[in-house]
């Protein structure tokens, strides 16, 4: 692992205002590093500012203040740098329907112009087991193939930072398993990973380090032992509930 942070996030904070609503902070004053060749999980219940973070990491959400930089680049002042620099998974995917697995990817290799579009695209669809299905219309298709499509498509480019928001969400094991594997897989090749997640066997499973967020804030951040020690809990399970105060699960 790098002794260099690929992303620093410092005191980002993003409200949301609207005439009906009022005002609402969904992330507040939150900073984390992650490193190459580092998995690092966002955990937090539903509503508790994951997404937002994410969306403001990979410049879809601009911050209300604070800052961070991805590979370098500042996500206010160089939002197409920092794009450059990413490859990311939403929750809608984003997937055009009428089109098939293999013409989404080779649109997305032709945008970024990739030297060897047409062999990075096979051997992208070869690696998720995608190639049975290459040439059937996404409409068609089931989630867990979409999701497979989706991340193959975050991995195109072979970005030196991947923001994953809930990669493995609706598949089921098989698939995600395959979603894990390649993850690991980037992680070996020195990829900078943080992706949140709902799945608590799989963030203890994958994640090199962990944050929980709740209501905005970052609540602990460390390795599994790092979060043992601070809980007296073993399991992430128990952890996360412990730390959110929901009770009680015991050892």
């Amino acid at each position: 692992m790098s002794s260099k942070a690929a992303i620093q996030v410092n005191a980002v904070r993003k409200t949301f205002s609207d005439k009906k609503h009022g005002s609402r902070t969904a992330v507040d004053g939150v900073s984390f590093e992650v490193f190459p060749g580092e998995i690092f999980g966002l955990l937090g219940p539903n509503g508790a500012g994951k997404t937002t973070t994410l969306r403001v990491l990979a410049t879809l959400l601009k911050p209300t203040s604070g800052t961070a930089i991805l590979n370098g680049f500042d996500i206010v002042n160089q939002p197409s740098e920092v794009r450059g620099s990413i490859g990311f998974l939403s929750g809608d995917m984003g997937l055009y329907g009428r089109l098939t697995p293999r013409e989404v990817l080779r649109f997305f290799a032709d945008l970024n112009r990739l030297p060897d579009a047409s062999k990075r695209v096979e051997d992208i669809l070869k690696r998720f087991a995608i190639m049975d299905f290459a040439g059937s219309k996404i409409d068609k298709l089931s989630t867990g193939m979409k999701q497979k499509v989706a991340i193959a498509r975050a991995m195109l480019c072979d970005p030196p930072i991947l923001i994953l928001d809930e990669p493995t969400s609706g598949l089921d094991v098989p698939a995600a398993r395959a979603i894990e594997s390649a993850i690991l897989d980037a992680r070996k090749r020195g990829k900078c990973i943080v992706f949140s997640t709902h799945v608590m066997e799989e963030a203890e499973y994958l994640c090199d380090r962990i944050a929980v967020i709740n209501d905005g804030k970052i609540r602990i951040i460390g390795t599994m032992d790092h979060l043992r020690e601070a809980t007296g809990k073993h399991r992430l399970r128990e952890i996360f509930v412990d730390l959110l105060g929901l009770g009680d699960t015991g050892n």
